[in-house]
């Protein structure tokens, strides 16, 4: 960095979603937790319209703050992240500036752990804490989503940030979406591993599938008139079946997921507040067998002959049948899968998953409590 004064040093973590497969974008529920894998920024204002970076491994960037528009060539890049997060706040009435930082990151990119959402919620805390902005953490998730949605063509709902802002282990209601409900869920997992499985399946061209997931739902909710999910009578969805086959069938089937996953994540919230890990299991087990049968997403219609995460379930199935869970583990068509793995049948887990899918593969993983965040030590 050329300006050592005043460095101040930020962090934002990665996540996991627990339930609620693809609810989120329909003002559903979802059960998501911050991990203990973290994105981090020194930074200090460089007196100037310039962001200017260095990412660990990955060179340098600079952007000019005097231009926020747009960079179609820019799309799905560090750039892309930092133009929208600041036009978010340019946009809002907050203050930017130019600054230098550094940047590193222990979440691995394509994991599905969310690391362009942690370095989203990581830039916005940046421009937060070097140039005052009084914001509230669903408003830096809020900036990352727009950088994603807007800067980056990707259409994701406000999970991934939301989860990295807050940290913890929580459900987030988007009921309404301009101030979603975050309460806190008490667990400590005693007695088993939160793994997450990379089976190397790209995302880079899956744009459309996830888009996809969305827009079949949204197209059953205006068949009543309605704009989401949310806000559709469930009853009314399954006494109209017969009249919504003209949609396509698995439209109908991926709206069945969605009015049974955004359920399930209550009653997975409530088995954990009692302690009551068996069902927890069980029902994390019933979400994933609906995101494979219902929601469609366990691989990519263009490619049946790659299904990794297809077949990382059927290992998990057969090697933690009775005493863990599995299921697809975010976006999905390709990447991770997440495991609940008795502590006993760690080593086991991951020789057998680290056989077929590559050293490095599983990523046993801790709840993490801090969401983004400015740190306490200075340089």
């Amino acid at each position: 960095m050329d300006n050592k004064n005043g460095v101040r040093v930020f962090s934002a973590p990665g996540r996991v979603e627990v339930c609620g497969n693809h609810t989120d974008h329909q003002h559903g529920r979802v059960l998501a937790a911050a991990i203990n894998l973290e994105a981090t920024a020194t930074a200090a204002p460089n007196g100037t319209n310039s962001v200017r970076i260095r990412y660990d491994g990955f060179g340098a960037d600079e952007i000019d703050l005097l231009d926020l528009e747009r960079k179609d060539a820019q799309s799905g890049t560090p750039s892309s992240i930092v133009r929208g997060v600041a036009a978010w706040f340019a946009n809002n009435g907050h203050a930017i500036g130019g600054f230098d930082a550094e940047i590193s990151s222990e979440i691995p990119i394509g994991s599905g752990l969310s690391s362009s959402a942690a370095i989203e919620v990581l830039i916005a805390n940046v421009f937060k804490g070097l140039f005052g902005a009084e914001i509230s953490e669903i408003d830096i998730a809020r900036a990352g989503q727009y950088a994603e949605n807007v800067y980056s063509w990707k259409p994701c709902g406000l999970m991934d940030q939301t989860a990295s802002s807050y940290g913890g282990f929580n459900v987030i209601d988007f009921c309404d979406p301009a101030a979603p409900a975050v309460k806190p869920v008490f667990a400590e997992f005693c007695g088993y591993e939160l793994c997450v499985v990379d089976t190397g399946g790209s995302h880079a061209d899956l744009t459309s599938d996830y888009a996809a997931c969305a827009n079949e739902m949204k197209l059953v909710a205006k068949h009543f008139g309605k704009g989401y999910l949310r806000d559709v009578a469930e009853d009314d969805f399954y006494s109209s079946l017969p009249s919504l086959r003209y949609l396509g069938d698995r439209a109908v089937l991926r709206a069945i997921h969605y009015f049974e996953d955004d359920k399930r994540v209550q009653k997975q919230a409530d088995a954990l507040n009692n302690s009551d890990m068996r069902t927890f299991l069980d029902l994390v087990i019933e979400s994933g067998r609906s995101s494979l049968a219902y929601l469609q997403n366990v691989y990519c219609p263009g490619s049946p002959q790659e299904q990794g995460l297809t077949l990382a379930l059927a290992m998990s199935e057969k090697i933690l049948l009775g005493s863990g869970a599995w299921r697809v583990h975010g976006g999905g068509f390709a990447g991770t899968i997440l495991a609940f793995v008795p502590d006993a049948m760690r080593d086991d887990y991951q020789k057998q998953m680290t056989c077929v899918f590559g050293e490095g593969s599983c990523h046993f993983l801790m709840i993490n409590k801090n969401g983004g965040r400015e740190l306490d030590q200075q340089i």
